[in-house]
């Protein structure tokens, strides 16, 4: 029996919801899939204390009563706001998409309720920045490094502004990780029929050179607009925005936890910088 594959859209109230349900019900309508939508709680659990034998027991043990009261009251709250979000979430994607929608509530850690989901997750939705993030100067959730490391599916993390993405650029450094985002993106049909590009910074061997060009012949085989660029030794991040921002393009796919320029990804501060410098939907891929 097949298990029955879905988008997850992981919501947590922030100003980048509604943007999270957007492009969910964007990557779901392309492939044709459910939108499940997800919001975490990590409400903490009330700890009582064994007081017996304490001086002053009893005024204590009152304190800890209430104390124990107004957790109870918070973990009601916390999981009326949670159902109301998701209900609301629905509502939103049933009125601007023609996807099915499912809704789910956990609490605890965020990777762990992802992980709940892993045989039907195809892919997963996040926002830019989170709710504890808000006024941060770069604006990138906590959350993010967590999921994409622990993720075995392409993560998007979405820009606070939806718009239907009718381009897309592909990061490429000619290592495994890099050539296996280009087969992923052949292999699906995501991005099929948008005007696609393929970027190289420096690398200038030959080895490097062949396995550009055989990238953007996998996706023309495949049916896919692709075209090749082979840009001089710069900084990656910025040659990649600028190389974006010139062509107008809307999408950027990187391979995570590749080589070279790439291997750090959030160990180093290539990916993190360009997160925190583009305003357009990023997938990562492994």
């Amino acid at each position: 029996m097949t298990t029955e594959q879905h988008i997850l859209a992981c919501i947590d109230g922030s100003a980048v919801t509604e943007s999270v349900c957007d492009y969910a019900a964007w990557y779901a309508s392309r492939l044709h899939l459910p939108v499940a939508l997800l919001n975490v709680s990590d409400v903490p659990a009330s700890k009582r204390r064994d007081l017996s034998g304490a001086i002053g027991v009893d005024s204590r043990q009152i304190l800890l009563e209430e104390l124990s009261l107004l957790d109870e009251q918070r973990a009601r709250v916390v999981n009326s706001y949670s159902n109301a979000l998701v209900q609301d979430a629905k509502s939103y994607i049933k009125s601007n998409f023609d996807v099915p929608v499912s809704t789910h509530q956990r609490r605890g850690k965020l990777l762990p309720a992802i992980e709940h989901f892993k045989e039907k997750n195809r892919a997963i939705v996040m926002g830019r920045r989170g709710e504890d993030h808000k006024h941060d100067r770069i604006n990138i959730g906590s959350q993010i490094e967590t999921v994409a490391r622990g993720a075995n599916v392409p993560v998007l993390i979405c820009s606070e502004a939806f718009k239907a993405p009718n381009s897309y650029m592909l990061a490429f450094d000619g290592s495994k990780t890099s050539i296996k985002a280009a087969e992923m993106v052949a292999k699906s049909p995501l991005l099929r029929g948008m005007e696609g590009h393929i970027v190289m910074i420096g690398n200038h061997n030959d080895a490097a050179k062949n396995s550009l060009v055989t990238a953007a012949d996998q996706l023309k085989s495949a049916g896919f607009m692709a075209a090749a660029h082979h840009l001089p030794e710069m900084d990656a991040v910025n040659g990649l925005l600028n190389f974006q921002v010139e062509n107008g393009i809307d999408l950027i796919v990187i391979g995570a936890y590749g080589h070279s320029k790439w291997q750090q990804l959030f160990l180093g501060s290539t990916t993190t910088e360009i997160i925190a410098s583009t305003v357009s939907p990023i997938i990562l891929v492994r």
